[in-house]
């Protein structure tokens, strides 16, 4: 048995996935009575029908019983408005059914959304590093809607359909056995074409969630890098891979539309089989026995059809309801990712949410994956308002000293302490708002410049706002643009320059008034006067708060109380500008490296 057959028959998932109903149990409710009842009207009037046409059409009219007060007329004029009464019932009933079972749908599908994200947005970022962006958003959103399927098209309506199926075949067993008995003989084909209907379109849709997912995530990625594909002139080649991934989603799709495209023929020629079935044994009763046979022959004809209808769709119904609870799995694997951050035994420590900023990083290994360490036993510890910058060669190692500050990656061995409070005890949001961080590279969300910079928190005042880019000196370059601070930067900050986000991005850190400021290679992108601005209003700003500052700006490294020398995870050397140009080592040479590079520019 396949890994999908075995999710179909896993009821801990639909158990699971119908917990999310309990806040809508009247709803479903609603719509199990619904089911029922539309089971029950169902096969009515095709009764009707019959009981018309053999007591008032087809029989002999003064052998017909009506009541007193109705002659025959009037008697087909109420047995009709009766009819025209049920159509009408139970058109309402099927509306506030399908209406009712996609609200209870949607409504769940809301609150797994929510959950979902929130636990996206929690992961360590590690997550990130593995799993592909364009799967969590089909995880997200095409998973999720699939779970939907399970209220709108799967279980719900598959009780009602075969709740509908009893009670028409009871109808006709009641009226008609040998008759009912007669037009099932050819019900074995069906049911054959539905198992081998079902199991195609199984293992079609499997593909075409895999081939989803796939698309997706080739998608998401390369509009993310389309200005590198367009840079390098490599759209044919990224347009030869996009067309194999869509053509293997096209032949998905495809096998599943050759699967309906038999299959439902074959319903139609089953039913058109029973029909004439039904209508062979009654003319041959009625050459017989001498009576006639018009008004069940009419009955059965209808109740065939209402018997087919459902049948038409359950195969269908069934495969939905399948990958409704294979999407569920997917999507519960997500929300059921432990890899979070979490309270220490003792749970955290109350502190006031004001940190004063001293660090200390003591035996800190690190590494991305396994034992492939970037960090290998680092120590340093910076004072309350020191500066302190930290030099190397690209991938030496800096970044990733403040993605451990911040608690974005979890460290392997060691200890890392701010304000001798291992940072594990913090509170999450309590240590990330005492830290500022000014990124080299900046992600600008699409909106106004004032919501990218107050990430719309309501406690930061655009006069707030405002004094703070005046500090930078940006504030008459966003008054120059159309609207102001409501100026629209679309997405990823398309319509600024780069140094004009890293400026955005240094006001976002300075309002949240930060106990600790890290600076990564936030000047690296800006032309001189931008700099100058930035570095006045560093010089400010860094008075009395820890400044960590990653930088190969000269202008920066000289004025820090400290420089940490890295060099592939370790550290080399820590001393002030003075000391280590003394020892000509390691830092001397990166010193000498960029002052000629300054030179020359």
């Amino acid at each position: 048995m396949s890994a999908a057959q075995k999710t179909f028959f896993d009821i801990s998932l639909l158990r699971r996935v119908f917990l999310y109903a309990r806040p809508y149990k009247k709803k479903f409710y609603l719509s199990i009575a619904l089911a029922i009842l539309l089971a029950i009207i169902t096969p009515i009037r095709p009764y009707l029908i019959k009981f018309t046409v053999d007591k008032f059409i087809a029989g002999d009219p003064t052998a017909t019983f009506t009541p007193w007060y109705f002659d025959i007329a009037e008697m087909l004029v109420v047995i009709t408005l009766i009819q025209i009464a049920l159509i009408i019932i139970e058109t309402l009933f099927r509306f506030v059914f399908s209406f009712t079972t996609a609200l209870l749908g949607q409504a769940v599908v809301k609150d797994i959304r929510v959950e979902t994200f929130q636990k996206i947005i929690n992961l360590n970022l590690r997550q990130f590093d593995r799993t592909p962006i364009g799967t969590l958003t089909t995880r997200t959103i095409n998973d999720i809607e699939s779970i939907n399927d399970i209220f709108s098209d799967g279980l719900v309506p598959i009780i009602a359909d075969l709740l509908s199926i009893i009670c028409v075949l009871s109808m006709m067993f009641w009226m008609d056995w040998r008759l009912t008995l007669i037009a099932l003989i050819p019900f074995p084909i069906i049911l054959i074409a539905t198992y081998y209907f079902k199991e195609s379109i199984n293992r079609s849709f499997l593909k075409v969630r895999n081939a989803v997912a796939a698309l997706n995530a080739f998608v998401q990625e390369h509009l993310t890098g389309m200005q590198i594909v367009q840079a390098f002139a490599a759209e044919d080649q990224e347009l030869d891979k996009f067309k194999k991934i869509n053509r293997e989603h096209r032949n998905a799709n495809i096998k599943a539309i050759f699967a309906y495209s038999v299959f439902f023929p074959v319903v139609e020629i089953v039913l058109a089989l029973a029909i004439g079935l039904v209508v062979w044994w009654t003319a041959g009763e009625a050459l017989n026995l001498h009576r006639g046979q018009q008004g069940t022959v009419m009955a059965f004809i209808l109740m065939l059809n209402l018997l087919f209808r459902p049948l038409r769709v359950l195969a269908d119904k069934f495969n939905v309801l399948q990958m409704g609870i294979i999407a569920s799995e997917r999507v519960f694997k997500v929300i059921d990712n432990d890899d979070v951050l979490h309270p220490p035994e003792g749970g955290y420590v109350q502190t006031a949410e004001r940190i004063k900023g001293a660090v200390d990083f003591n035996h800190v290994w690190f590494a991305y994956q396994n034992e492939q360490y970037v960090l290998k036993e680092v120590n340093f510890q910076i004072n309350p308002g020191e500066t302190v910058a930290v030099v190397g060669h690209t991938g030496s190692g800096k970044t990733t000293i403040i993605s451990l500050l911040n608690r974005l990656y979890q460290i392997q061995r060691g200890e890392i302490k701010i304000d001798d409070i291992n940072i594990n005890s913090y509170q999450p949001d309590i240590l990330r708002k005492n830290i500022g961080v000014v990124l080299q590279d900046v992600f600008l969300f699409s909106g106004s410049i004032i919501d990218n910079i107050t990430l719309r928190n309501p406690d930061i005042s655009r006069e707030k706002v405002m004094e703070a880019a005046k500090l930078i000196g940006m504030h008459e370059f966003i008054m120059r643009l159309p609207g102001g601070y409501d100026y629209n930067v679309m997405e990823r900050g398309a319509t600024l320059s780069l140094g004009q986000r890293q400026l955005l991005s240094f006001i976002r850190a300075l309002l949240y008034d930060p106990a600790i400021l890290i600076l990564d290679e936030a000047t690296s992108s800006v032309d001189t006067e931008s700099e100058l601005l930035i570095q006045n209003a560093i010089d400010k700003l860094i008075k009395g708060r820890t400044s960590i500052v990653i930088a190969h700006r000269l202008s920066t490294i000289q004025k820090a109380d400290k420089i940490i020398v890295l060099d592939k995870g370790v550290i080399k050397e820590v001393g002030t500008n003075e000391e280590l140009l003394k020892l000509g080592g390691f830092y001397s040479k990166l010193y000498q490296m960029q002052f000629h590079r300054t030179a020359e520019e």
